[in-house]
């Protein structure tokens, strides 16, 4: 978020005429690339502000351009190389095609769903197109709901309205713009799952820059219709109102979602304790639909559970020499919900170390090897 708002402020301070700001945009683009790969976008709204500049102002020397893109290159250039000697790709995520060409998030974690765009287009055109609309609509709700809060949307439209012609926040309507292109037509399909949530946070401060001038424009124009109003007071008042209730619905909101990861940490810390009572080694490999939070709490590595028929999943843990699964009711594979419900156990897994709740939500059990 802060990379982020320093390179768009530094852009539009660039498209005023500062050179050294626009190069500085280029370097702080580069840093939050590094952080999240949509960082690239950033680059493209400079590339875009840049293109305007010369077409209509000239302000923007072409020097100050080049050392721009410049300095995101180097920034970035360790960590392409690095990419290159370990995965072969500059960005092993997509190199596979699974980011762009799954139909919904469920084939996310399937090994066995073509990554292809031949797949992808299969699904038909209506389908392809309700996607991508979904995509678009979870998105405008993310923003509205963790961003603007519901109530401060509407200013946050008035204020955008009002500054629509802004080079103050002409490289913020760009990358925003891109942002929610770029999550309609490529990443829809992980916008639901909450890939949207960590990019609209660096639409946030602009956004409430937006919000408080809409309140004043919104007070403003009320107050020239009821006399009695002072429209300077009353603008110190409506927007300290915002910010009293930006403060309170953060607060709130940290705890809820404070409690709800406090939830899956306690989860993690059942199953770790399962494991060390069933006496598995430290080297012992688990496969669980969270394998990172299974290493860090329990202390051993594993795979990801593939959401694939059990057959598969059998396959992927005698690949892996997987000596442990977990499953988990509420974040788990629709093949494996029979074993939860005790419907069927297949002959690979031995009898559960853990099992919590009637029905079962959450349990371990061993990998049988050969079987």
């Amino acid at each position: 978020q802060p990379l982020a708002l320093g390179a768009l402020w530094m852009g539009a301070r660039g498209l005023r005429g500062s050179a050294r700001s626009f190069v500085a945009a280029g370097l702080l683009a580069g840093l939050a690339t590094l952080s999240r790969n949509d960082g690239l976008l950033l680059l493209v709204a400079l590339g875009l502000a840049f293109a305007w500049d010369r077409w209509r102002r000239r302000s923007i020397p072409w020097t100050a351009a080049i050392v721009c893109v410049g300095l995101f290159v180097a920034v970035l250039a360790p960590w392409w190389l690095r990419q290159l000697a370990v995965f072969g790709s500059l960005s092993p995520s997509t190199a596979s095609g699974k980011v762009f060409f799954i139909r919904d998030i469920a084939e996310w974690n399937s090994i066995s769903t073509p990554a292809t765009l031949e797949h992808l287009l299969g699904m038909g055109i209506g389908p392809f197109i309700a996607t991508r609309l979904d995509g678009l609509v979870a998105a405008v709700m993310i923003y509205v709901t963790l961003v603007a809060g519901f109530v401060l949307a509407p200013f946050m439209v008035i204020g955008g309205w009002a500054r629509r012609r802004s080079l103050d926040f002409g490289p913020f309507f760009l990358y925003a713009g891109l942002l929610f292109a770029f999550s309609t037509l490529v990443s829809a399909v992980h916008v639901p799952g909450g890939t949207f949530i960590h990019s609209a946070v660096a639409l946030a401060p602009h956004s409430y820059v937006l919000a408080f001038e809409g309140i004043a424009l919104a007070v403003a124009w009320v107050a020239v219709r009821r006399r009695s109003w002072d429209a300077r007071a009353a603008a110190a008042a409506f927007t300290g109102a915002a910010v009293v209730f930006a403060l309170g619905a953060a607060v709130v909101g940290s705890a809820f979602v404070h409690g709800v990861w406090d939830q899956s940490r306690a989860k993690f810390v059942r199953v770790a304790a399962a494991l060390d009572s069933a006496r598995a080694a430290t080297t012992d490999r688990v496969m669980s639909i969270d394998a990172a939070g299974t290493k860090y709490w329990s202390g051993r590595g594993g795979v990801v559970l593939v959401n694939d028929p059990q057959d598969v999943v059998r396959d992927v843990a005698r690949a892996y020499d997987i000596r442990w699964l977990v499953l988990d009711r509420e974040d788990s594979v629709e093949s494996m919900a029979p074993v939860l419900d005790g419907v069927a156990h297949p002959t690979w897994l031995g009898p559960p170390v853990l099992m919590e709740g009637s029905p079962l939500r959450l349990a371990v059990y061993p990998v049988e090897p050969g079987r």
